[in-house]
């Protein structure tokens, strides 16, 4: 009597799932960081000396908190 054992295909079909859904979404979590402080950077330098002095910031402290965030 034969038997087949088909668990190990759908082990590693599923791993393989896993890992590449993990990666995209690791791309996409740097890709949103990113974006996230690109966005920062552009509004905070389009601010003038005065409003950046007014919220507690100069224009050192710019890309900094672009990099960490808030």
């Amino acid at each position: 009597m034969a038997s087949l054992d088909t668990s190990r295909a759908i082990y590693r079909t599923v791993t393989f799932t896993a890992a590449f859904g993990e990666a995209l979404a690791s791309v996409f979590g740097t890709l949103t960081a990113w974006n996230d402080a690109r966005v920062t950077r552009k509004a905070l330098s389009a601010l003038s000396d005065r409003e950046l002095d007014d919220i507690g910031l100069v224009r050192g402290d710019i890309e900094e908190l672009a990099r960490r965030g808030w």
